[in-house]
């Protein structure tokens, strides 16, 4: 009797077989869980957010952040004024370096671009929470754009008093749609932005996270938010301002 000494190339392709037929059932599966844990960091994040704010507000006669600048929305600027509140000894990202540190809650995992960018900060505050409706009602998009802002809206300080719907009116919100992105990199409120600045078609695809002005936090579809008088899921500029609300009923 012979010792048979190995496989048969039949018996190869056969295995090969079963593992390329097992890794097409489980990689979807291990995408979908890091998805899931990816948004679940998110969400985390934005709740501890949400209480520095809320924080912030205990100390400021219970107003929102406010400096005068008219770009706080965006996340290089508004992480400052509420940067104490967001809790002592944050682990740091270590993919982006700077004289401060960025916590970690600032960046969600999701996000591949804020990590270098926007000193490292994936969230954006509503600008609703630093002008008054009426503002809100006048302005567009190039409002909201440096170094194209007209300072006909200076920032007025808004109360939480002012908030008429606290569970629906968004508060910070993840800048990029960094999860459901199907049509390619993630992008922002306004979508691929043209050289006119009109939005782009992709502005409704995708999800966010948010946190709103009663602290809770939500995981929501572009299509749900409200659109803003430029037709975009764009909080900072929903209609009415803090007299209204952002999500869709």
């Amino acid at each position: 009797m012979k010792r048979r000494g190995g496989f048969t190339l039949i018996e190869l392709l056969v295995v090969i077989a079963v593992i390329a037929i097992l890794a097409a059932i489980l990689f979807p599966v291990f995408a979908k869980a890091r998805d899931a844990a990816q948004k679940s960091v998110c969400i985390s994040n934005l709740k501890q957010i949400g209480n520095a704010f809320l924080l912030y507000m205990s100390d400021y006669d219970d107003c929102y952040p406010n400096t005068g600048d008219p770009y706080l929305w965006v996340g290089e600027r508004w992480r400052w004024p509420v940067m104490s509140y967001l809790g002592i000894g944050q682990k740091e990202n270590p993919d982006y370096s700077s004289q401060n540190g960025v916590p970690e809650i600032l960046l969600c995992p999701a996000d591949s671009i804020s990590a270098r960018t926007y000193d490292g900060t994936s969230y954006a505050y509503s600008a609703c929470f630093y002008h008054a409706p009426t503002q809100i009602n006048q302005m567009h998009l190039i409002n909201t754009l440096p170094p194209v802002n007209d300072p006909g809206f200076p920032c007025v300080t808004q109360s939480e008093a002012a908030v008429a719907y606290p569970s629906q009116k968004a508060l910070v919100s993840e800048w990029y749609t960094n999860h459901e992105h199907p049509n390619g990199p993630p992008v922002g409120f306004w979508g691929t932005l043209t050289n006119t600045l009109a939005p782009g078609p992709d502005r409704w695809t995708g999800a966010r996270v948010y946190v709103f002005a009663d602290g809770h936090a939500k995981f929501l579809q572009a299509t749900q938010i409200l659109p803003s008088a430029d037709d975009c899921p764009d909080i900072n500029l929903t209609s009415n301002g803090l007299s209204g609300y952002d999500v869709r009923e």
